[in-house]
């Protein structure tokens, strides 16, 4: 018996929740249960009570944490209640329900562990031209990091851990194509707003936070190249300022140019130094791999021990 469970994160979506969970499918092609799970991630309006009245099967109050913790919550709730497959929506309908079933088509044939929903970046209309161009560099930074062009198994959702507080999609995609995943992509179509983004409150704050995730995704998955390189960059400035001092020197007017001598002496032991840096973010990285892979074992040794004890009973 194959158990889909729809997770839907919610924070203040009593007047949209409705309209997401009654577009949900009831049946598809190689499901057996479908069943939505509701996260409430602190909300201060009727979620909750919303949530049940529209019939979904589980729902969840956390406090506020934030889209990706909630996320993160969700799955392990998933996980628990028996789910094969699980599949992420946001409780704003900004995708069309429709498209669920492409979604896990790939997972049910074994094609693929994790399916990725790709918007219609440049015929959304509600998307700006900067929002579109940032999609796109986002879409790029993905690639590089994670080794995939970039609906979720449940052996993936239990290898998956997000540390980020803005948004999971970027740290979900990374680690399943580092951990060896098979990781492909569908095209799905959007609805329009039923309320402005969250996520999204302003161009500028769109920017500066899409850039620090990037970032922030290097030096968390590629710690030692993203340091190897700003130490280059930073030895090699050392590097023409102690030749520029040299020919100096060598010209009889080194005197003058002392200054040029400290500097590059600092430039080449900062560069030094962040490659130091960056083999020991290097060994942590390792270390938070085995961590990972720890919290996985412990997954399946627990699944393991309800099925025995299941069993048992019968």
């Amino acid at each position: 018996m194959v158990k889909l469970i729809i997770q839907i994160p919610c924070f203040n979506e009593e007047m949209a929740l409705p309209v997401t969970v009654s577009g949900l499918p009831r049946r598809l092609p190689g499901i057996d249960v479908i069943e939505y799970l509701v996260v409430d991630d602190g909300s201060t309006d009727r979620t909750v009570e919303t949530a049940k009245r529209t019939g979904v099967h589980h729902v969840i109050s956390v406090p506020h944490r934030g889209l990706a913790r909630t996320f993160m919550t969700g799955l392990e709730a998933s996980i628990q209640a028996g789910a094969d497959i699980i599949v992420n929506t946001d409780a704003d309908n900004q995708y069309c329900a429709e498209d669920i079933g492409k979604l896990v088509s790939p997972i049910l044939e074994g094609k693929a562990e994790m399916v990725i929903g790709a918007r219609p970046i440049t015929t959304t209309k509600h998307f700006s031209a900067v929002k579109k161009a940032l999609q796109k560099v986002g879409s790029w930074a993905v690639r590089v990091a994670s080794g995939t062009d970039v609906a979720m198994s449940r052996n993936a959702a239990m290898q998956l851990a997000v540390f980020s507080k803005y948004s999971y999609t970027l740290e979900t995609i990374i680690q399943a194509g580092r951990k060896g995943m098979i990781v492909t992509s569908v095209p799905i179509r959007t609805n329009e707003d039923l309320r402005p983004s969250r996520l999204v409150k302003s161009i500028s704050s769109y920017v500066r936070r899409s850039i620090l995730t990037i970032i922030r995704i290097f030096i968390t998955y590629q710690p030692l190249r993203f340091f190897l390189l700003l130490g280059a960059a930073i030895f090699a400035v050392g590097l023409v300022l102690g030749f520029r001092f040299l020919y100096f020197v060598l010209t009889g007017s080194g005197v003058g140019h002392v200054q040029s001598l400290i500097l590059a002496s600092t430039c080449l032991v900062m560069g030094f130094m962040t490659w130091v840096m960056g083999l020991i973010a290097d060994i942590i990285s390792v270390n938070r791999r085995l961590l990972e892979e720890i919290r996985t074992r412990i997954w399946k040794l627990e699944e393991a021990i309800r099925v025995r004890e299941k069993t048992g009973e019968r």
